[in-house]
């Protein structure tokens, strides 16, 4: 089965929808993850007019790509999100999404006590029924310094325990955020593993510095082995978030999603 390669619209933050389009499909790709997240990248958003809406998705139509999944980050703890929440999941529906991305958030009570994974797998079973209505899966992504591993999230995803709820798994958050092996901690998941972010670590463990694939140093042919090994056909999106600083320009942003192709292409993914 052919795997399904995407770039996260994200990867333009401070840039348009428009300039992410051509860019993601210059460099040869034909998936697209548009991003939907309040107050960070509103690339497509509930509130953006119908017009632009269908303006968005005819300039996809043109340049080839197929819109499969929505970064929809949301703090689902938080029940006063939830309807900004469900109203991504109606706007994944809407440009005809598979996957809609979200993490979990910080799982606090309001005295700051930790909650257990047992009262989190109840917050996100009770999205079931909107997944199940709109047919999208959601993919929980490794974010956070309470829920950056593959090892916890797959651990809430079983309690939750529907088809609907699966793992997203970014390669190097859970280095950033769980300080784990990669390789490792993808082994202990990867039965509950519907989708991957690739991104690229590069500098200290604790330094935001997220380059073009094959610019650093996470470990992906060891990914790629495993995943093969283990029969996981899910789909990858590339997300590139560079370092604090940022990009310098679109132009810097283009090279780094070419180079990412091109990384892929040379060991052997068609894209």
């Amino acid at each position: 089965m052919e795997r399904i390669i995407a770039v996260n619209s994200n990867c333009y933050h401070g840039f348009s929808i428009e300039e992410a389009i051509e860019g993601i499909s210059r460099a040869g790709f034909r998936y697209i993850e548009l991003t939907a997240t309040k107050g960070w990248t509103e690339h497509v958003f509930p509130d953006q007019s119908f017009q632009h809406l269908l303006d968005v998705k005819d300039a996809m139509d043109k340049a080839g790509l197929i819109p499969f999944s929505m970064s929809g980050h949301c703090n689902l703890m938080d029940t006063e999100r939830i309807g900004d929440f469900i109203s991504n999941i109606r706007l994944a529906a809407f440009f005809g999404c598979t996957y809609i991305v979200s993490s979990i958030g910080e799982a606090h009570l309001k005295d700051n006590a930790v909650v257990d994974n047992e009262t989190v797998a109840g917050y996100i079973a009770a999205l079931v029924p909107h997944l199940e209505k709109y047919n999208l899966t959601l993919v929980l992504e490794t974010h956070g310094k309470e829920h950056g591993t593959g090892k916890i999230l797959s651990e809430i995803v079983r309690l939750v325990n529907s088809e609907r709820v699966k793992v997203n798994y970014d390669t190097a958050n859970v280095v950033f955020y769980g300080r784990v092996n990669p390789v490792e901690d993808l082994a202990s998941c990867i039965d509950d593993v519907a989708y991957l972010h690739l991104k690229e670590k590069a500098g200290a463990e604790d330094v935001w510095d997220f380059p073009a694939l094959g610019k650093g140093w996470i470990d992906f042919p060891g990914i790629f082995a495993l995943l093969k090994e283990k029969q996981n056909n899910s789909p990858f999106s590339i997300e590139i978030e560079f370092t604090a600083a940022g990009p310098k320009d679109l132009d810097e942003v283009n090279q780094a999603v070419q180079d990412s192709a091109d990384y892929l292409r040379a060991h052997g993914f068609t894209l």
